[in-house]
This record gives C-alpha cells, sequence and structure tokens, in this order.
C-alpha cells in the first residue's frame, strides 16, 4: 500500500468518524419522533427507517450535496458552493434539522483546520462568518473530502456510513434494541450504501432536494414532544 492510498484513507477515516466529537449524536433526525408515535418499533422497522432514509432521503439531499460540494471545491469554485449551501439551506423546512446541519458544519471546520489549512475552505469560512453560506455539514464534508485528496465514490461511502451508523445507534437506544440487532443492521445495508452511492453519483441534477414530506413533518413535529432524548 503506498502512502498516497494510506493518506486518503487516514483522512477518509477520520473524516467518517461516527465518533467525532461535533455533536451528531445529539440529533435523531426525526427517529425520536418515529419511535414515540410507535411507527418505528422493533428491529424490522428500525431497519426500514434507516434503508428509507438512505435511500430516498440522503441520496437526493445530503449526499447529493456532498457530491455537488465536491465537484465545485475540484473546480475550485467558491460562487457555486455558496449557492449550493444556499440550496441546501433552503429545502431543510424543519428548524432543528437546519440548525443541526449548520452548527455540525461549523464544528467539523473547527476540527480539520486544526490539522490543515486551505485557502479554499478559509474563503468559505469567512463567508459563513459574512453570513453570506451556512456551513451546512453535507457541504463542508464534501469540500474537506476532495480537499484531502479522498476518491468521490469513497467520500460518498464513507458519508453514507457515518451516516447509517448515526441512525442506527438512535434506533438502538431509542426502540430499544440489543447491540447486535444494530449490527445486524448495519451489515445488512451495507450492499444498499454500495448500490445508494453509484446512485448518487449519476443523479440528475433536476433530482436534488426531492421533497420528503412524511420526514419534514415527523421533524417538525419533534420540536413540541413531550420528553426528548435527543436535540432533533
Amino acid at each position: 500500500m503506498n502512502n498516497t492510498h494510506l493518506n486518503f484513507l487516514s483522512g477518509l477515516l477520520h473524516l467518517a468518524d461516527p465518533t467525532l466529537p461535533i455533536g451528531g449524536y445529539t440529533h435523531s433526525n426525526g427517529l425520536e419522533t418515529y419511535v414515540q408515535e410507535r411507527i418505528v418499533d422493533n428491529l424490522q422497522t428500525a431497519k426500514e427507517f434507516v434503508e428509507n432514509m438512505l435511500q430516498y432521503n440522503l441520496k437526493y439531499n445530503d449526499g447529493a450535496f456532498v457530491k455537488l460540494a465536491y465537484e465545485a471545491a475540484e473546480n475550485n469554485d467558491l460562487e457555486l458552493l455558496i449557492s449550493l449551501d444556499n440550496e441546501c439551506n433552503a429545502i431543510k423546512c424543519p428548524r432543528e434539522i437546519r440548525q443541526a446541519s449548520q452548527k455540525l458544519g461549523l464544528r467539523l471546520i473547527k476540527i480539520f483546520k486544526r490539522r490543515q489549512s486551505f485557502p479554499f475552505m478559509e474563503t468559505f469560512e469567512k463567508a459563513v462568518q459574512n453570513r453570506e453560506a451556512n456551513s451546512h455539514y453535507c457541504i463542508v464534508f464534501g469540500v474537506y473530502a476532495y480537499l484531502m485528496d479522498i476518491p468521490l465514490y469513497e467520500a460518498l461511502l464513507g458519508f453514507y456510513h457515518t451516516s447509517v451508523a448515526g441512525m442506527i445507534t438512535n434506533a438502538v437506544k431509542l426502540v430499544p434494541l440489543g447491540q447486535l440487532d444494530g449490527q445486524d443492521i448495519l451489515f445488512s445495508l451495507y450492499p444498499v450504501m454500495e448500490k445508494t452511492v453509484h446512485e448518487t453519483i449519476a443523479l440528475d441534477r433536476d433530482m436534488v432536494g426531492l421533497c420528503n414530506t412524511a420526514f419534514d413533518i415527523r421533524c417538525m413535529q419533534h420540536e413540541r414532544l413531550y420528553s426528548r432524548l435527543y436535540m432533533s
């Protein structure tokens, strides 16, 4: 294994680490509402929730924006990147989800700028500080993936893996499920993640931002739940 491969691999493992201290563990992304309403209440429905989120939400929204942000950074196109970040902001209707994504993105920047300074990211961060952009997590993830020489396929696979792992961890706590149940869900979704990566790369630009009405409603309802373990 050559040094170039080792460098991008270590960067990917760090960037896509589900335990990265950016606060992702405090957000259920609407799952808590699904659990309280007994829509997700066992192993099968938990798996169905995660799989549907991956195929029908992330692929058309955050995953698509990872790809688009990666390509904007590849072309050194800051204007496009800011436009993508604002588009991402506009399609996140639930307030908690929108704010969570912004906070995760900011924390990701704070972590990785300690490792290496990238002029392109520094300029984007200034746009965020000037309120010209919003620092959404998927946008920042895509940019850093390119700047750290992580190939697009591997970047998307890492993004989907950390997203799926986070949802499964939340399901294990909320339903609740056994730890091995969570691992069984993760094993079963490996082929789905790989398939979704290919579909994201080939996704028609007009399909980006595809509406997920039920998901948005559950996330909005989360704001008014009587008791909550998670922030979103």
